[in-house]
């Protein structure tokens, strides 16, 4: 897999805590929003986005072995299934999304979390690409950490408009990935 196609999974990966971000950003717009609660809510998502790939890198590396027949078919699902998904959920209107408090790390870890479920999924599919988790774990981090602290802002001052659009290209572009993936390993 080439540096192109993991910095569209970075970005794909990215749109989950984007829509987060700008209800995060909503929530915050009757407030006024100090760059350090941006820089937490986003650091927050982007340290799970990036430790989640991890995670799933060291299981499907240890079954790596007893599926390497169907790990292209593998690939194909679990990241056609999370663009399935990114595409229903970009299709819920952002205002139907509200965050209470952001910053509250109550609702921050496990906002995290969920929006990092998808990244565990494709580390499974990235043991079978990559000896080496370290370099798409960061990338798909900072790639979050950039996103998201946008996506705040933006949602402070446009609002919902571009959330759900982002979700929805994220989608698209995982499917994609995962029948260019099943489409070279069985032309060879």
């Amino acid at each position: 897999m080439g540096i192109i196609a993991l910095l569209l999974i970075a970005f794909s990966l990215s749109f989950d805590s984007f829509a987060v971000s700008v209800c995060s950003g909503l929530s915050l717009c009757r407030k006024h929003l100090h760059f350090s609660d941006a820089v937490k809510i986003a650091l927050s998502l982007a340290v799970f986005q990036g430790l989640m790939p991890v995670l799933g890198w060291f299981l499907g590396s240890t079954v790596k072995e007893y599926i390497q027949n169907a790990d292209h078919w593998i690939a194909f699902v679990l990241l056609s299934f999370l663009g399935v998904r990114m595409i229903l959920e970009g299709r819920v209107p952002v205002k139907d999304k509200k965050i209470k408090n952001p910053t509250s790390w109550r609702v921050l870890i496990p906002m995290s979390i969920a929006t990092s479920i998808d990244a565990f999924a494709v580390g499974i599919s990235f043991s079978f690409f990559y000896e080496n988790i370290l370099f798409p774990a960061l990338l798909i981090g900072i790639v979050t950490f950039g996103i998201s602290l946008s996506g705040i802002y933006m949602g402070k001052k446009v609002g919902s408009k571009l959330a759900g659009s982002a979700e929805i290209a994220g989608g698209i572009i995982l499917i994609i990935i995962g029948l260019k993936i099943l489409i070279q390993h069985l032309i060879g």
